[in-house]
Order: C-alpha cells, then structure tokens, then sequence
C-alpha cells in the first residue's frame, strides 16, 4: 500500500497532486452551473464542489477556485444574485465536460457546446433544457476560505424541477431514474446505480431495507 505524507503531496509534480487529490474522496455530482450577467451574458460551467448545506432552510453551498483570475460565473452571480444548477446526463457528459473550457467571457457556453439555455417563470438565470433535475438558487452568502483563497457561495434554493418518477413518496431523489451522472477528479464520469437503502440507524434496531 502506498503512503503520501503532507510533505510528500506538497512535493508531487502540479499536474499530479491536482489530479490526485481531486480525485482522492471518490465520486461527486457532475451538475452544470448556469448564470448570466447584468448585461445579458450567458455562462454555463461544470462543477462537481457541491455542498449539501441545510433542508430549512434549503441551502447549498458551491465551491469557487480564487478569483485571482477572471471567473464569469462567479462574476455574474454578484451581479445578479441568481444561479441555477442541473444535472448532466449521459448523453449531455461530452458537452457538459466541454464548458470547463475558458471561453471569453462574451463566448456564451451554451452555443459553444450544443446545450439550450432555458428560462423558466422569469427565473432571472437560465436553466440547462435537457437536464432532468434543475434547481433555481438565490445568493445567500459568500464566505471566503481563507486556507487556500477559494470562495464558499451558499444558495437558497428557490425552485426545484424534477419529473415525478425520480422521487420517492419520503422525499428521495432518485438520481438512477433521472439518469444524473457523478464525477472523480476533473475528468472521470460515472453512472449512479443504487445498491442499497437503510432505515434510520438507532441504536436498539435492526437496520431495515428500504426502497429505492
């Protein structure tokens, strides 16, 4: 078995460490984050940084590099204070993965890579029309990480569109069924499939089986 020290990682070649460690806590969301800006620009961009921050109220939090270097959607969602973010399918996942590409901030992404832009009930940012799970956000905070310079962005969300068949009658989102893909690192894709459900663990029952 291999062993990476603190040291040891600081050491590693760029390209590496950043492929490693992104990859290190296993699979992730792969959910496209779409924006817009004052002016009217669309901005669209993969990210798998998700953070599940609380039901009530709903809020989740979305992790940005440092804004040392321009960051449209970031940039847009100050201005406007709205995000949306979708799943991506498997037949969107070439398309999705192309928006990590830095295009010029008045280069829609959308067009670049084959997705419409979808405006829903005057939702100020636009939607991604072929995901099967999208979720409308209002900025709530921002909070600056000082360990490293990345920027937490905490969002209330606002609307939630799913089809009836990817959610139990508890609440579960079923994600096999909406067909929402996951993520290692920057650049791996997977397929969810489900393999087992249990009860809420007490500490005088038996974990039971349950749908999903």
């Amino acid at each position: 078995m291999r062993k990476y020290t603190f040291s040891d990682i600081g050491a590693l070649p760029d390209r590496f460490r950043r492929t490693f460690i992104n990859s290190l806590h296993g699979l992730r969301p792969a959910l496209l984050l779409g924006s817009r800006s004052a002016d009217g620009l669309e901005n669209l961009a993969i990210f798998s940084q998700i953070l599940h921050i609380g039901a009530n109220p709903p809020l989740t939090g979305v992790l940005f590099r440092p804004d040392t270097v321009e960051r449209h959607s970031l940039q847009n969602i100050r201005e406007t204070g709205f995000f949306t973010l979708n799943n991506v399918t498997e037949p969107m996942a070439e398309s999705a993965h192309q928006t990590s590409a830095r295009y010029p901030q008045e280069h829609s992404e959308f067009e670049a890579v084959g997705l419409n832009a979808q405006y829903r009930e005057g939702f100020v940012a636009p939607f991604v029309e072929s995901s099967t799970l999208q979720i409308g956000l209002k900025l709530h905070a921002e909070l600056p990480i000082d360990a490293n310079g990345t920027i937490l962005v905490i969002g209330q969300i606002e609307v939630i569109y799913l089809p009836e068949a990817a959610q139990l009658e508890d609440g579960l989102v079923r994600h096999q069924v909406a067909g929402s893909l996951a993520v290692a690192g920057l650049d791996m894709y997977f397929r969810p499939e489900p393999l087992v459900r249990f009860s809420y663990a007490k500490p005088d029952l038996p974990l039971q089986n349950l749908e999903f």
